[in-house]
């Protein structure tokens, strides 16, 4: 299982959350996805290391903007 964390910007509520853990959580091979509206912090779980610009497409796709990564382990 590999991990990785990222922030985005732009989410101002629950539904802001609710919206990019949807879409998060469709990118091939993502098994769970943990968001903090606070901070903007995007932890995804994945069975194999994921593109990063996988979930940039998907948080843009959501209607919000990726602004760091933090690769996992």
């Amino acid at each position: 299982m590999t991990t990785a964390t990222y922030t985005v910007a732009g989410m101002t509520c629950g539904h802001c959350v609710s919206s990019v853990k949807e879409e998060v959580g469709e990118v091939p091979g993502v098994t769970e996805v943990e968001v903090e509206l606070d901070g903007g912090l995007v932890t995804v779980h994945s069975d194999t290391p994921v593109e990063p610009a996988q979930i940039k497409a998907a948080v843009e796709e959501a209607g919000y903007e990726l602004v760091g990564s933090h690769p996992g382990d």
